[in-house]
This record gives C-alpha cells, sequence and structure tokens, in this order.
C-alpha cells in the first residue's frame, strides 16, 4: 500500500499551480468571511458557490468528499442537534425531543455555526489537498519566515497523515505476526495495547530524528539561505490575495455598519 504522507494529491490544475501563499490567503479569506458576515446565510452560500466549485476546479472533489463524508459529516451532525437543542432562544417551537425544545431561533444559529465550521474546515482542506507541504514551507521562508516556524507549521499539517500511515504499518505488520484486529468488538479493543505502544515510541523517536535533520539542514544558521527551487509568485497571485483583501475588509465593514 502507498503510503501517503500528507494530504496533498498531485493534479494539472489552476489551483495547483497558485502559489502557496495565495492558497493560505484563500483559505483564511474564506473563515473570516463567514465568521465576520452579517448574514446567517452566508457561510452555506460560500460552500455551495466557492469551496465546491474549487474542488472541482482543483480536480480533487473526490478525495474532499470522501473526507466529508467519513469526517465532517458525523461530527457537525451532532454539533448541530447539541446546539439547536440547548442554544437559547425564544420563539416558535419547531419540534421537542425528550422535553427539550428546538426552536426556530435556535435553529438557525445551529445551522449558522455548523456551516461557519464546514467552510473552515473545508477551505484548509482544499488548501492541504491541492499544495505540497514542501512547497508551503519553501515560500514560506523564502518571505522572510524564520525556518523554525515554518517547520512547526509543516510539521503540524504532516501530523495526522504521517500517524495514519504509520499506524497501517503497524497494524499490517501485527497481523502478520497473529494479531487479531478483525473480528468482535472486544477483541480489536483487547489489541489496541500492541498497536499503540509501538506507535507512541516510534513517534518519539521520530522526533528525535527530525531534530536532527533540522540541524543538518542549517535551520539555527544565521547565514543567508538560498533556495534550490524558487516558488513563483505571479502577477495572477498578487491579484487574487489583494481582491480577496478587500473582501474581507467589506465584510468587517457591512459587520461594524449600523443595521
Amino acid at each position: 500500500m502507498h503510503e501517503r504522507l500528507s494530504f496533498f494529491v498531485r493534479r494539472d490544475s489552476p489551483i495547483h499551480r497558485l502559489n502557496p501563499m495565495t492558497k493560505v490567503v484563500m483559505a483564511l479569506s474564506l473563515v473570516l468571511i463567514a465568521f465576520l458576515s452579517p448574514w446567517y446565510w452566508t457561510p452555506l452560500a460560500l460552500f455551495l458557490l466557492v469551496i465546491i466549485p474549487l474542488t472541482l476546479l482543483a480536480k480533487v472533489a473526490r478525495e474532499y468528499w470522501s473526507f466529508i463524508f467519513k469526517v465532517i459529516l458525523p461530527t457537525v451532525a451532532i454539533l448541530f442537534l447539541m446546539q439547536a437543542l440547548f442554544l437559547p432562544g425564544e420563539s416558535k417551537i419547531v419540534f421537542k425531543l425528550f422535553g427539550l425544545e428546538v426552536t426556530e431561533l435556535s435553529a438557525q444559529l445551529a445551522f449558522r455555526n455548523v456551516t461557519r465550521i464546514i467552510v473552515m474546515i473545508s477551505s484548509f482542506t482544499v488548501l492541504l489537498l491541492s499544495t505540497h507541504p514542501s512547497e508551503l514551507m519553501s515560500d514560506l521562508t523564502q518571505r522572510g519566515l524564520p525556518g523554525q516556524f515554518a517547520y512547526v507549521v509543516i510539521s503540524s499539517l504532516q501530523i495526522i497523515p504521517q500517524m495514519q500511515a504509520k499506524a497501517q504499518t503497524i497494524i499490517s505488520a501485527q497481523r502478520s505476526r497473529g494479531l487479531d484486529t478483525q473480528s468482535s468488538f472486544f477483541r480489536r479493543v483487547s489489541g489496541i495495547l500492541p498497536l499503540v505502544g509501538p506507535l507512541v515510541f516510534g513517534s518519539l523517536v521520530e522526533v528525535e530524528e527530525r531534530a536532527i535533520a533540522i540541524e543538518a539542514r542549517g535551520f539555527t544558521s544565521r547565514h543567508p539561505k538560498t533556495f534550490l527551487h524558487q516558488i513563483p509568485d505571479t502577477s495572477t497571485d498578487k491579484l487574487i490575495r489583494w481582491i480577496l483583501a478587500a473582501l474581507v475588509l467589506i465584510t468587517i465593514l457591512l459587520r461594524l455598519w449600523p443595521s
């Protein structure tokens, strides 16, 4: 099985060809607009009119929807139910559940909060699916961000797929030794410890190896650094960033504008 050490999916698309910083600004702008907009339907509009077209344009729709159905939908469904039941709201009662009332206002607030979270997660999911970690790290360091901080950012983005790959390797190794990981629930629970131990200790060893790699690459050196690969930053990228910044500013002004 091919192990993916990042969420990145290699495609030839206009989104992949954008500068990494442009995609970072795009993700942050979508999140800010979703959270700062005075209209509750704005996050849903962003999801339908911006994020879904971006996944199609980036040719990562299949990977995106797989992540949505496996991770995001179960989480936001529970969150919507909890907020709809417990958020205060004195308005028309929609229905009752176990003595708890769901009103129109609480359902509206829960819908707005859930769609905001979907936009936030989806924006960064598209960023990770269309941006190679090494390109993002190179672009950040070329823009003056210290290598140590850039490395922390990239490591944070890679930790989940790396842990998944390591866990899958350990599971395969334990299965080859006769460990039952596919039968009843209780048998699988009893087999967790043989999986967790190697995963935790292997991750600790990786931390030391990464520290050695940082020193070997001269991250702490104060001498000017050169780059083998220059990340292009076209006029189109700069225009997109200015447009996104203007949209965020307009959203802030609309939020502050007296109603």
